[in-house]
């Protein structure tokens, strides 16, 4: 399947189910409450987060370091964000999970080693048959 359909048309409708679902068993207003303090909490600990990832990056700067881990937080955390603003439990697990610095690094060791188990690379050498003499 397509990839395109599956997160335009998929996921919308697994929320709704999974909206329809809690409803029932909580109610309606009570979803909707849901849903927004959802929202808010995964918003405030996004800028929380958002803020030390900046000092950390800052840090390494200063240091001389590549801020590589913060940059990838840094946009991880604003994945989540907009997965906290979409409304639904599916959309909000997700971005909770990438809020999380332990399960963010998880996430990042699994991506990392996919790419890295990839044989895509092949080893030479260069071999200069001029001799530059000076």
């Amino acid at each position: 399947m397509n990839s395109f359909f599956l997160l335009f048309i998929g996921l919308p409708a697994l929320e709704l189910f999974l909206m329809i679902e809690i409803g029932g068993r909580i109610g309606a207003l009570n979803t909707i409450g849901l849903i927004f303090l959802t929202a808010i909490i995964g918003i405030y600990f996004a800028k929380i987060q958002s803020i030390q990832t900046l000092k950390s990056g800052m840090i390494n700067i200063y240091q001389n370091k590549l801020p590589v881990y913060e940059l990838l937080s840094g946009a991880s955390i604003a994945i989540a964000a907009l997965l906290l603003i979409i409304p639904g439990f599916l959309t909000d697990l997700i971005g909770f999970f990438l809020l999380i610095p332990f399960t963010r690094k998880i996430i990042f060791k699994t991506i990392l080693k996919k790419k890295n188990n990839s044989n895509d690379t092949i080893d030479g050498e260069i071999i200069d048959k001029k001799k530059n003499e000076l």
